[in-house]
């Protein structure tokens, strides 16, 4: 949960709500104050004023090239009061602990004062990575042409979960390198902070290892389809230029097909057919096209693997490292001859699993790092490990099966989590198989069709995902070891062209959940009330650049209130 710091919170503010407001920001402030809505002209000399920092002085100048050239025409009018004041030619950024990493519960609180009758604007932040987030808040209160903002009005914020993140698969298909910045862009304007990138999978490893080149030479789909270690350190540097974390992930020891193309010999049933003819679906040798898994009875296996982490965590400064762990499909071990003769010797694959996690958890942990897994490591229902084996210290897990259910299994056992449920938070859900030859799409007209050859769908609206509580069933104890929550882009049928559409503005209905909650101030969920600012937030970003797609006719926009099922109470 959010700390409010040292800028505190007016308790008679708290009550205060946007409802009805001529301009909105989104997600929506902790407080918005604004008793008598005006706005005040903007000077074409405006500047912002803030501390030296590495990081945020990039952003300061960013926003001011925005705030000056942007002039978005909102899809309705504000009637505002244009105040016979001075234009606002300034606004003050203070900083009171300017040396704060960017880092796993870093505060991002802000408050944001917008006077009417001269003067600066006043924006003071814990860290440069709360003023990110005010700055941006103001970004969005600055329109039309010639420039005015809205003015008379202050702000306290501070997000409600401190992990609200987007995992980009980039296996499956490949992104460009302006594909994600792109992405960390629209991350930082929905005030996200992470960036999960799942980038390597059986598919294909586009990853350059410095100390194993023979994995992206041989597992990238192809040479302009790798990421280098320079390319990785624009990335993460965009990230930290836009208060974006980036979390990488190497699957292992399952969806790892792609590492056979460099060695062969580490790695069970590669380049086999997934689900062999006639057999049942307990009898694949993976959860989808593509397999081979890790052989963690090789010696060679672990040299390998910790090369490569060691590598992933030079280029990668977070303080979390993915390790995946997820989805290991008993036959593709079974399928080994060395695997065989331990399991002969009353051996099980838990066992072998808990042999790979005892060999790697302790490396990733004396490189610094806090370790997150997906649930399965856990929580699987034929492989995984004892509990004791994965310190609750240092060790979080990611849900994603069985909607809240799995989320209270891991924090009732003292974990903390990030929720992914599948049957909220997945985009890529609704759009089908990606199987050639599948029957299921083979039916005469009038068969149901379950869910639409898509293993989880239906598609997740975004009112599903902005009605999603991510701590549904916890007690106030269990609820504290929620970290957040991220929605997932799995790229079996997604790529670059896609990319912008799948995920916006669905991930913004997340990120305002996450930021200042679902419900107004009386407990009601106001997603209803979220329609209009997210139409008019959804516009604004596809001016800014980002594909988002349309969630209503504009005429709804141009008509309030006439596409509603039910009278607004």
């Amino acid at each position: 949960m959010g700390d409010k710091g040292l800028l505190g919170c007016p308790e008679n503010l708290k009550t205060f709500r946007t409802v009805g407001y001529p301009i909105n920001v989104w997600p929506k402030p902790t407080t918005f104050h604004w008793p008598h809505p005006q706005a005040i002209a903007l000077s074409p000399n405006f500047i912002i004023s803030a501390p030296g920092h590495r990081y945020l002085t990039p952003a300061v100048h960013r926003y001011v090239r925005q705030i000056l050239t942007e002039h978005h025409r909102p899809l309705v009018t504000p009637i505002l009061n244009l105040t016979s004041a001075q234009p606002l030619a300034a606004l003050t950024v203070t900083i009171f602990d300017a040396a704060a990493p960017l880092t796993h519960g870093v505060n991002e609180s802000y408050s944001l004062t917008i006077p009417c009758g001269g003067g600066a604007a006043v924006l003071k932040s814990e860290t440069p990575w709360g003023a990110m987030r005010g700055l941006e808040t103001f970004s969005q209160l600055v329109y039309s042409k010639p420039s005015r903002v809205a003015c008379g009005l202050y702000i306290f914020d501070v997000p409600l979960f401190m992990h609200r993140g987007i995992m980009l698969d980039t296996s499956r298909n490949y992104y460009g390198v302006g594909d994600l910045m792109r992405l960390i862009r629209a991350i930082s304007m929905n005030k996200l902070n992470v960036f999960h990138w799942h980038i390597t999978d059986s598919h294909s490893f586009p990853l350059v290892v410095p100390s194993e080149t023979e994995m992206a030479a041989k597992g990238a789909y192809g040479e302009d389809m790798k990421y280098t270690a320079a390319d990785v350190k624009r990335v993460v540097e965009y990230g930290l230029e836009h208060g974006v974390r980036v979390v990488p992930e190497i699957d292992m020891p399952a969806h790892t097909g792609s590492w056979a193309e460099a060695y062969p010999e580490i790695i069970t049933c590669a380049n086999k057919f997934w689900w062999p003819a006639e057999a049942e679906w307990p009898d694949r040798l993976a959860a989808e096209p593509g397999t081979g898994q890790l052989n963690p009875l090789k010696p060679k296996t672990y040299e390998v693997v910790k090369n490569i982490i060691h590598d992933v965590v030079s280029m990668f400064p977070d303080q979390f490292y993915h390790a995946g762990a997820d989805e290991v499909v008993p036959n593709c071990w079974k399928m080994d001859p060395s695997i065989q003769t331990f399991l002969s010797n009353n051996g099980t694959l838990s066992q072998i699993l808990e042999t790979f996690i005892n060999s790697t958890l302790p490396y990733i942990l004396s490189l610094n790092r806090t370790v997150v897994y997906w649930e399965d490591v856990l929580l699987d229902g034929d492989i995984n490990v004892t509990a004791s084996l994965l310190p609750p210290k240092n060790v979080i897990l990611q849900s994603w099966n069985d909607g809240p259910n799995n989320t209270k299994r891991i924090v009732s056992a003292g974990y903390r989590a990030i929720v992914s449920s599948s049957d909220f938070y997945y985009l890529d859900c609704g759009h089908g198989d990606f199987t050639g030859n599948n029957s299921r799409y083979n039916q005469p007209p009038g068969t149901d069709q379950e869910k639409g050859g898509s293993w989880c769908g239906p598609f997740k609206t975004w009112q599903l995902i902005y009605n999603y509580d991510i701590t549904y069933g916890l007690t106030e104890e269990e609820s504290k070891l929620v970290l957040g929550g991220e929605v997932a882009l799995w790229s079996e049928q997604a790529d670059s062209t896609v990319m912008d559409s799948r995920i916006w503005p669905r991930a913004s209905a997340m990120g305002e959940a996450l930021w200042s909650g679902n419900r107004d101030e009386r407990g009601k969920k106001r997603f209803a009330e979220a329609t209009d600012r997210l139409n008019e937030w959804r516009y604004r970003m596809v001016t800014r650049g980002i594909g988002a797609e349309p969630i209503q006719p504009l005429w709804c926009i141009k008509n309030p209130g006439m596409c509603y099922t039910v009278h607004m109470i």
